[in-house]
Parts: structure tokens; sequence; C-alpha cells
């Protein structure tokens, strides 16, 4: 390809209308590949955070030293300890304002479980939607361009005697460039988009198997503690008894 006929010229040569519409793509480019930079980066924190707490989670640790190490630094905790963090402060709430019922605790846990997981979901969700956007948008604009420029190519070859492929050539490769702008900027969104959705879902499965995971724990804990102030009343009415063990 000639000097006349480079991408710099092409870009340079089109009609301000052109011109307005590739800027306007190359700015939507540039703000599309900071958003799948951006969510990239948060979605293996993301990974990474819950792995760690899941793995504490399930090694044995005392419930109450995990709410007390998420209580310390929220800032630094993830998804799933801050659902945890949620359901155990509701929990406790609930369980210093002497409700014993094991129906109402469990309830109280799991809303505050959930209002806690809509949070986060929609916390990890952001920017996927202005990509969607981008993916979509994107190459009807380019295509918009591509028409006006080459409406504004033929407007201008109308008064020529005779038109000929190398007076027609530039204007419409300056059009097109229009759309390859277009393309080039919707392709990176649609594909990091469903990538993204795909791993979004695949944490918030996660999340909701943990909410459902700890509820029951809770349950147990709270038929345990109930069976054991149950048995503890029977035993002050007819003698000693030996208490159930509470996980």
């Amino acid at each position: 390809m000639n000097q006349d006929m480079s991408i710099v010229q092409l870009v340079l040569g089109a009609s301000w209308v052109v011109q307005l519409v590739m800027l306007l793509l190359v700015g939507v480019s540039v703000a599309s590949w900071a958003a799948i930079f951006q969510k990239l980066f948060t979605l293996r924190r993301v990974k990474s955070l819950n792995e760690d707490f899941e793995r504490e989670f399930w090694s044995g640790t005392n419930l109450n030293e995990l709410f007390a190490a998420a209580a310390r630094n929220p800032r630094n905790a993830g998804p799933m300890e801050r659902i945890f963090a949620s359901g155990m402060r509701e929990y406790q709430k609930l369980r210093a304002g002497r409700i014993q019922d094991p129906g109402t605790l469990l309830d109280g846990a799991r809303r505050a479980m959930r209002a806690s997981f809509q949070r986060e979901v929609d916390a990890v969700e952001t920017h996927l939607s202005f990509l969607a956007s981008v993916g979509s948008v994107s190459p009807y604009v380019g295509l918009f361009g591509t028409v006006w420029g080459i409406m504004h190519a033929f407007t201008g070859l109308a008064g020529l005697q005779q038109v000929t492929l190398s007076t027609v050539a530039p204007g419409i490769a300056e059009a097109l460039v229009a759309t390859a702008i277009g393309l080039f900027a919707a392709i990176p969104a649609v594909l990091a988009y469903n990538r993204f959705s795909r791993d979004i879902d695949r944490v918030a499965i996660r999340l909701e198997t943990f909410i459902e995971e700890f509820s029951n724990i809770l349950q147990r804990s709270t038929s345990a503690a109930v069976a054991a102030a149950t048995g503890a009343a029977t035993g002050a009415a007819h003698g000693p008894v030996t208490p159930a063990p509470v996980r």
C-alpha cells in the first residue's frame, strides 16, 4: 500500500464526521480495554480470597475466631468472608436478644447472608454492562461512519466527468476504516464479556453453596444448644445429666 493509501493518510483524509466517529470508537476501545484488565485483576483477587477463606473455614478453625478476624480487617476480606461475617453478626445479635428459636435464628442469618451476597455479586459485575454495550453498539457506530463516508465520497465524485477506480477507492477506503475500528473495539469486548460472565456465574454458585453449607452448620449448632439447654432443665428437675457437646 503506497503512502497515499496508508492508514494514517486515510484517517486524515476522511470527512470530519467520519473522523469524529473514529475518535469516539478509539476512546471506547481504550475504555473497554481498561475495564477488561481491571475486571481480570478483580476476578483473580476474588477467587484467591475466596479460596483462602474457604480453606481456613473448613480447616476446623473456631467460627468466633474467624468472625473476629473478619471484623478486624474487613477491607482485605473477600466476598465469601464478608458473607460469613454478615451471617455470624446477625446470628449473634439474635442470640444476644434472647431469641432461642432455631428457625428464627437461622432465617435471620440466611437473610443477612443473602443481602450480602447480592451486594457482592453487584460489586463483581461492575463494568460488565459497559463491555456488553461496547460489543453490541460499536459495529453499528463504525457502520454509520462507513455509510457517511461513502455518501461523502460519491457526493464529491458527482462533478467529475470521468470516474475511475483510482478516484473512487480512496473515499471508500477512508469510510471502511471506521468499520474496522468499530470491529476492533467490539470483538475484544464481546470475548471478555462472555469470559467474565462465565467466571462470575461460577463465583456466584460457589458463594451460594457456601451459604447453604454455613446455614447447615448454624442449624446443627442451634439445635445442639437447644437440646443441651433442654437437657439441663430436665436434669435440674430429675437429677444431673451430661449435656450434649455443641460444635
